[in-house]
């Protein structure tokens, strides 16, 4: 097909079952056809060796900017295949290699191809095996690299001594890292102790990820503190780190002169009523969060009484995420004297399973019914306890709102 077509920009092989062998088949195609900017391969089995040929390929292909080579069965000799490509190719901004067995011996060899290529902006290298050792190697190739952008590297199991030298080499890079990744990492407090001293000094970070470690309220009250001097950090997820009220109060405090974060994830984290009422005093009138997710909190009906009174008053939250939070009847109740208040931003509310019945919906509807001016666009109930009458209650509120005011409500069971 790609012998024929010479003017397709992106191209698909994804899941097709080609094998190494099958990646014969493209030899003399991608060399000599310079308008595919994208090449997605993801989902085949095509190995080490596989990985070997296209690489040759590719190695004098001045086109393809996008290569995604996810779940591929690549091993640590792909990678090392993938990084001498690198080398000498000048046209990749963006790498896949998601899902693979890179292993430390992988990352050396993409490490070393970091300091000699300085083109390529995006690396995701999700869910491999990189380890200690192998975050410590992609430290020393960070050190000497001026063009990466974006850095995915969460599930790979750095553990603290991998992030803290991650943390090193990423202080000593040249260039403007945007976005870091470092999810699922298993990491406590003591390599949120390196990641906070990072964000102290980044200059250019606009986006955090880490997600899923065990950092704890003391991690938590790191990363709070750096926070209160960095200026750049739009989007933060510190969602499944164990952290409590304690440190919840910690990023609230952080939150109180920083007009910059507009995203932020705290959900799996067990704050309790404690932490969201931290949070909400602070929310009420400082920050500028337009995104707060919440889900699996343990805040309670007491937490939503905290948030609703916050909405009384803060002007700056569009998509509030409240899922599995146990509410039920009470909270709902909470939450919808709060929707017959003018709120100017509030646009989409998820209270999925969280227990409510058909009072706390017909509470509910009768606030979006009271409301004349009211701005919720979405609103998620689904997984909750309610029969026909309490969704018949929602859906004639939502026809109400429509017939006096022409503005649409999205309602979800």
């Amino acid at each position: 097909m790609l012998r024929v077509c010479q003017t397709a920009e992106e191209v698909s092989f994804a899941a097709n079952g080609i094998t190494g062998t099958g990646m014969k088949a493209f030899d003399g195609v991608l060399q000599s056809n310079i308008m595919l900017k994208t090449l997605n391969l993801s989902g085949n089995p095509i190995g080490d060796e596989g990985v070997k040929c296209l690489c040759n390929m590719l190695v004098n292909n001045n086109g393809i900017q996008k290569l995604q080579l996810n779940s591929t069965d690549l091993g640590d000799e792909g990678a090392k295949a993938i990084a001498e490509m690198l080398k000498n190719n000048s046209s990749l901004r963006a790498l896949e290699l998601n899902n693979n067995m890179i292993d430390y011996s992988g990352f050396t060899s993409l490490a070393g191809a970091l300091v000699e290529n300085n083109t390529i902006r995006n690396i995701h290298l999700n869910g491999n095996y990189g380890g200690a050792l192998g975050a410590n190697a992609l430290a020393k190739g960070l050190e000497g690299n001026k063009s990466l952008r974006e850095l995915h590297l969460h599930g790979n199991s750095f553990g603290d001594e991998g992030v803290a030298a991650l943390m090193s080499g990423l202080s000593l890079h040249k260039g403007k890292l945007t976005l870091l990744d470092i999810g699922n990492n298993s990491f406590s407090a003591k390599g949120a102790f390196h990641v906070g001293g990072y964000v102290k000094k980044t200059k250019s970070l606009l986006w955090l990820n880490v997600y899923m470690n065990d950092i704890g309220d003391e991690g938590a009250e790191n990363i709070a503190d750096a926070l209160k001097q960095n200026r750049t950090i739009t989007t933060i997820d510190l969602g499944g780190n164990n952290i409590h009220a304690k440190g919840v109060t910690a990023i609230a405090e952080a939150l109180k002169d920083n007009s910059v974060i507009t995203f932020l994830e705290l959900g799996y984290n067990p704050m309790g009523p404690d932490g969201v009422k931290a949070l909400s005093e602070v929310l009420k009138f400082h920050g500028n969060i337009e995104t707060l997710k919440l889900g699996w909190c343990q805040i309670g009906a007491k937490g939503a009484e905290f948030i609703a009174d916050m909405l009384k008053y803060n002007t700056t939250i569009r998509v509030l995420d409240l899922r599995a939070n146990g509410l039920r009847n009470e909270g709902a109740s909470c939450l919808a004297r709060s929707l017959k208040v003018v709120n100017e931003a509030l646009s989409s509310l998820d209270l999925g399973f969280n227990e409510i019945r058909d009072d706390g919906a017909f509470a509910i509807a009768q606030a979006l019914k009271a409301n004349e001016d009211v701005t919720v666009t979405s609103l998620n109930l689904a997984s909750n306890f309610l029969t026909k009458f309490g969704q018949s209650a929602l859906t004639d509120a939502r026809d109400h709102v429509y017939e006096m005011s022409e503005k649409e409500i999205n309602i979800f069971f």
